[in-house]
């Protein structure tokens, strides 16, 4: 029940190699690793509060910009053969810190809206998106794998992404009923004039949820079938 994620190995390391061009650039103006790390870091929180403010738009684009920026420090590290313990702990620190602060930027503009649904589905993606990081964490810290399942970072802030630009072009969050309205109105109304919005951001972060949730059990399983594999191989040797 390992599984892979919606994006293959071969794609990530075509990302991989077309960043490696522009982390040199940045480099060569003196910024390192680490300093691509914090900048990363503050945009994604900048995310957080363009969302907070109901700013959707302005959200979806910065955790776009500053998701692909991520992709810089690892680049930078690795041409640059400064790669370190530290860095790769900072790197991953900061990822986790700034995809809650995203996700609780959300729920704040829902709540702004009076979107209490929203609020609840932005709740329920921070929990399972912060087990999915603490599974491969435990994980690596006992001595195996933890990297499997359909569902690490890059794809769930695209979903965020692609939920965040909707929501904006269906109107934004608070002006147009709730999704229960949605169902409740009627069918004379457009859906787009009652709650397209509200949809669009819901339905992001389920599926951030949901997709998270198999996530933590693939990883759970994935780990206990490595370490029952290591305690067999260690009752064979000893």
């Amino acid at each position: 029940m390992s599984g892979g994620s919606f994006v293959s190995p071969e794609t990530r390391d075509r990302v991989r190699g077309l960043a490696v061009p522009i982390a040199t650039g940045l480099g060569r103006l003196g910024l390192t690793p680490n300093a691509l790390t914090i900048i990363g870091f503050v945009g994604t929180c900048a995310a957080g509060i363009a969302a907070g403010f109901q700013a959707w738009m302005v959200a979806g684009v910065l955790v776009l910009l500053f998701g692909v920026f991520d992709l810089f420090d690892g680049a930078l590290a690795r041409a640059t053969g400064t790669a370190s313990k530290f860095g790769a702990f900072l790197d991953s620190t900061l990822d986790r810190t700034g995809e809650s602060i995203v996700l609780a930027g959300v729920a704040v503009g829902c709540a702004a809206g009076g979107f209490v649904e929203g609020v609840l589905a932005a709740g329920l993606a921070a929990t399972f998106a912060s087990g999915v990081t603490y599974t491969r964490a435990k994980a690596e810290s006992l001595g195996v794998h933890g990297e499997v399942g359909i569902a690490p970072r890059p794809e769930r802030l695209l979903l965020l992404v692609v939920g965040l630009i909707a929501t904006a072009i269906a109107g934004g969050v608070g002006s147009r009923g709730s999704v229960l309205q949605t169902v409740t109105t009627g069918p004379n109304v457009p859906v787009e004039l009652r709650g397209g919005g509200e949809f669009a951001i819901v339905v992001s972060l389920g599926a951030i949820a949901i997709l998270s949730a198999i996530t933590v059990v693939q990883r759970i399983v994935h780990t206990k079938t490595q370490l029952d594999l290591q305690s067999k191989s260690n009752r064979e040797h000893s």
